[in-house]
């Protein structure tokens, strides 16, 4: 059965009982498959403390015990993964085999977290004079408010969740109204791994009003947020306004740099199946093709072919590779990408159109002879639309990658390391992804510049925005 849609404040799980609930939909079918409670201003608040009366006590609380809590999650994450993965497939769209897929590398996250938790130190401080002591503690910043978004619902929420309880934080969390069910899973994970009541809270609601009461709160102190480069921005500001730190984790564009030295067929193979992963709506989908001239026709037709095979259908039905776009509202947004490349003179040789039928469904997509200007070459489609153009040299390439506000991923395939290196150098991205795709790792940073973003979540860096730097000196 689908997933019961609660809110979860200070460790009780609470039902619509009257509230405004909106309906969740199957975006293959259209079907409703539950109802979701929005929280009220009340509820809101009622978190907010909840959450600053459990700081009190866990934040002196012991590494150990936080690490346990969290390889706890990690356990249950493996044990309910196909459920979740089902009810996940169900609200978002993305075939079963990725939303499972999501589940089991998300268990790395929180075992990941649970090491680190562990590994949280401050220095001690030579001192100019014998008589004096120097230290540097890193402390919890607090009760932290977190955004996560639809696309990736178990694996955005649970780094922010991990890197804030095991940072000694606690957290008021917003998940995404339209993919409810995996982050109400992890709620229900922590709850029955032993978290204590007010640690972890867990609303829903109108977007700009919930965000709005959770920054201006003078409770919450640190805000997270997965998400659109313009409400990004706005979020920033307002809590630059009260003087709060912040995680963004924005939008990309990422270009991919194809040079006539590397394996065409295998580079082509493995863009296009990446293309169509989560339909094309994940942050660091490559986004701007980029293919030297002499191995363009190559290029092109081995990746167009391979995407002509696409299977695209519900996500759990045997042998999807595509489900639909996680909404109706995305079916006119990528539309328009496309009437634009058709203006501007651009050939769409393989799709173009949505698919007929009850579900949100849009085909793997190629569009060719696009000038720079053109939407889809300066601004994120979050689909499965692949722009590919050719380019001559290396210093004209690195330039037109690096001419957007974008900076969150990049792919480069070439076999030759100069270029590998050259390329790396110079590219304006927070990852570089080389003949692979290697990014997302629980031990690796992820996070963009520019327009991208501020801070990293993962690796050795995902605790640096939930701690503050405390300097004690004393003779």
């Amino acid at each position: 059965m689908y997933e019961n849609l609660t809110l979860y404040i200070d460790g009780k799980f609470i039902a619509a009982e009257g509230r405004h609930t909106q309906p969740v939909v199957n975006p293959a079918n259209r079907e409703v498959l539950g109802h979701l409670p929005h929280a009220t201003e009340e509820d809101l608040q009622a978190a907010l403390e909840a959450a600053d009366r459990a700081f009190q006590s866990w934040k002196h609380s012991n590494p150990m015990d936080r690490a346990a809590i969290l390889r706890k999650v990690g356990e249950l994450t493996r044990e309910r993964a196909k459920d979740i993965a089902r009810n996940l497939t169900l609200d978002q769209g993305k075939p079963f085999s990725e939303a499972l897929g999501e589940l089991v590398s998300c268990a790395d996250h929180a075992d990941w977290h649970a090491e680190e938790c562990r590994r949280i130190y401050g220095r001690i401080i030579t001192p100019r004079s014998p008589n004096v002591r120097q230290m540097v503690l890193r402390e919890p910043i607090g009760v932290c408010v977190a955004f996560t978004p639809w696309n990736f619902p178990y694996n955005q929420a649970i780094r922010k969740v991990c890197a804030a309880i095991g940072a000694g934080c606690t957290i008021v969390l917003k998940g995404p109204e339209d993919s409810p069910s995996a982050v109400m899973a992890i709620a229900k994970m922590f709850h029955d791994a032993g978290l204590p009541p007010g640690v972890l809270n867990l609303v829903w609601g109108d977007p700009p009003k919930v965000s709005d009461y959770l920054i201006r709160s003078p409770i919450s102190r640190k805000v997270s947020f997965t998400g659109s480069v313009p409400v990004g921005k706005q979020l920033a500001a307002l809590a630059g306004a009260h003087m709060k730190r912040v995680t963004m984790e924005l939008g990309g564009h990422s270009p991919v740099l194809v040079f006539d030295d590397a394996d065409i067929e295998k580079a082509a193979k493995m863009l296009a199946k990446f293309k169509i992963r989560n339909a094309g709506q994940v942050c660091v989908s490559p986004t701007r093709f980029y293919v030297q001239r002499k191995a363009y026709d190559k290029f092109l037709a081995a990746f167009t072919d391979v995407l002509k095979g696409i299977k695209t259908g519900d996500g759990l039905e045997e042998g999807t590779e595509m489900g639909p776009l996680a909404h109706e509202r995305r079916i006119p947004s990528i539309s328009r990408f496309i009437e634009d490349a058709r203006a501007r003179g651009g050939d769409v040789i393989l799709g173009g159109d949505p698919i007929e039928g009850k579900g949100f469904f849009f085909p793997p997509t190629v569009v060719t002879n696009l000038p720079d200007d053109s939407m889809l070459m300066t601004e994120e489609p979050f689909g499965p639309v692949a722009p590919v153009v050719a380019f001559d040299d290396t210093e004209e390439v690195i330039k037109k990658a690096n001419s957007l506000p974008f900076g969150l991923s990049s792919y480069v395939f070439t076999n030759s390391l100069q270029t590998a290196t050259r390329v790396s150098n110079a590219l304006e991205v927070g990852m570089v992804n080389i003949n692979h795709f290697g990014s997302a790792l629980p031990e690796t940073p992820f996070g963009g510049v520019k327009d991208s973003g501020i801070g990293s979540e993962g690796g050795s860096e995902t605790f640096d925005g939930y701690l503050v730097t405390k300097f004690v000196t004393h003779v």
